[in-house]
């Protein structure tokens, strides 16, 4: 899971810095739009774009622009396949990384979606571009990185839930005979060696009392002084 967040961040850094540059993307698609005499349909697949700089482009900073994107779309497309050996998933797993291969496929048709607040993408299109050219190609990405944003928050969150739920099940199954203290046992032990102590002095006296010899008697004398 690590390995994945720290994958989402790289996308999300180099995503930043294509996102600075979204005029000379959207320039360098005017560029290579024209060139392939392609002014009137909007812009709406990957493989749009694809074409556009295999083709099209004259220009290095176009080229360079336009391969970025390209670039950040491969590697979200790889981080889905990665998710899906890392979580079995659930319904909500699965259906954000469906949503997200479905958007990332080259054939798809983006022309239809727009990403909302917080992004901003759109608004720094002219009406014009956003409701009919850009709209949907400059979405791509932030909508892609929120889902996965998401798929990363719910898991993390759903197996924290089964890693605390399991160690409440292990505490309830917990034996609850303990051993005794070092406490009790050094006691028990202190009242058992008095009690060998005190039966070897009864044993003691008893054998002093089986085999003390009598007392032999002073030989009589006659009363008077001696």
């Amino acid at each position: 899971m690590n390995e994945v967040v720290e994958t989402l961040r790289n996308i999300e850094q180099n995503y930043k810095i294509f996102q600075q540059q979204q005029f000379t993307f959207t320039r360098a698609l005017d560029h290579t739009r024209e060139e392939a005499h392609d002014l009137i349909r909007p812009v709406a697949t990957i493989v749009q774009v694809q074409v556009y700089k295999d083709h099209h482009c004259i220009s290095a900073t176009d080229r360079r622009i336009l391969n970025m994107f390209i670039s950040i779309c491969n590697d979200l497309r790889n981080l889905c396949q990665k998710l899906e050996t890392v979580h079995p998933g659930d319904h909500v797993t699965n259906g954000l990384l469906e949503r997200c291969k479905v958007l990332l496929n080259d054939s798809n048709d983006l022309s239809a979606i727009r990403a909302t607040y917080p992004h901003g993408v759109v608004n720094y299109l002219s009406f014009e571009e956003a409701r009919n050219t850009y709209g949907g190609v400059v979405s791509l990405i932030p909508i892609v990185i929120d889902h996965l944003k998401e798929w990363v928050t719910y898991t993390k969150r759903h197996l924290l839930h089964q890693v605390s739920h399991g160690r409440a099940i292990s505490k309830k199954e917990a034996p609850t005979s303990q051993k005794p203290s070092s406490v009790h046992f050094a006691a028990h032990t202190s009242v058992s060696n008095k009690n060998t102590v005190q039966l070897q002095e009864k044993d003691f006296q008893k054998y002093l009392l089986e085999n003390q010899r009598p007392k032999q008697k002073a030989p009589w004398r006659p009363p008077g002084k001696h």
